[in-house]
This record gives structure tokens, sequence and C-alpha cells, in this order.
């Protein structure tokens, strides 16, 4: 009998280190450092905008550097020339003779499809040229925008003529 009791709590030492090990490995790690809580979509409605805007203004400017950081890297572009992805949305942008006078963005309203994409509307009063043409002077706009990292993007934009009364 003595040589069974030291036994079995040698064995029982060990099932009991072998229990608590493989209870620590299926626990699941408590993230480390904590997510930052998302956006409200009040705060994401503000910073789409104000990035739709930016657009607008960095077309106006001439400004690249403003779409380069803004568009998603698998964002397209539709327009009366087709779709076309970031690249040779970006290269026809640089390649481009527009002159922008003046724009003005009104009746806009944000949609959001999910947590991480939305769509934003607008009408758009324009006076510019492009290539010595003159661009309508109204147009609807829409652009599509994702949340990635943490982070507004726009993933699409198109625009559609607007009747003129």
């Amino acid at each position: 009998m003595k040589i069974r009791l030291p036994l079995v709590i040698v064995l029982t030492l060990v099932f009991a280190s072998l229990v608590h090990a493989q209870n620590t490995a299926t626990a699941s790690p408590s993230p480390s450092p904590s997510p930052k809580p998302g956006m409200s979509r009040a705060q994401s409605q503000k910073m789409i905008i104000a990035t739709e805007k930016k657009l607008w203004e960095a077309w106006k400017n001439k400004d690249m550097k403003a779409f380069r950081a803004n568009l998603a890297a698998d964002a397209i572009m539709i327009g009366d020339s087709g779709v076309a992805d970031k690249k040779t949305a970006l290269t026809a942008m640089e390649g481009s003779s527009c002159e922008v006078t003046s724009y003005e963005l009104s009746d806009i309203k944000v949609t959001f499809l999910n947590s991480s994409t939305a769509v934003i509307t607008y009408k758009s009063a324009q006076d510019a040229t492009c290539g010595g043409e003159k661009v309508p002077p109204a147009v609807w706009s829409s652009s599509i925008y994702v949340m990635r990292g943490g982070r507004w993007y726009a993933a699409s934009h198109q625009e559609t003529p607007a009747k003129t009364d």
C-alpha cells in the first residue's frame, strides 16, 4: 500500500497537468491590444462626405495624391468611356487637360448597405472643360465607399448627366 499511494498521487498530478494544459491551449486568447470601437454611422457619414468633397477639390486642383490616398486599391470608375480600374483612371486623369472653374454639390445622401459599405449620392453643378470640351453642367453622381482597416475608401464612382429643363 505504501507504493500505491505515491503512485496514485503522481498519476493524479500528471493527469491534472495534462487537463490544465489542454484547457489553456484551447481557450481563446484575449485580444491584445483591445480593438478600437467602430465609428458611429454619424461619424462615418461625415467622413464619407468629407472625402467625396476632398476628391472634387483634388480634381479641381489636379491633386493626384488625394486620389491615390483615398481610392481603394481595387476601385473602379465608370464614365462615358467605359469602366476603368484605379491605375487606368489615375493615368487618364493625370494626362487630362481638365480645367475646373467651379463646382457645387447638393442633395447629398449617404446610404449604408452594411457596416462596411455605403453609397453616397448627390447632384453636382460644375463649370469645367476637359480636353477643350465642356463637361455636362450638372450630373447625378454616386460613389461606393468601403471600410478597410478602420478607414473609408472610395471604391467606385459614376456620373450621369442631369436633365436640364
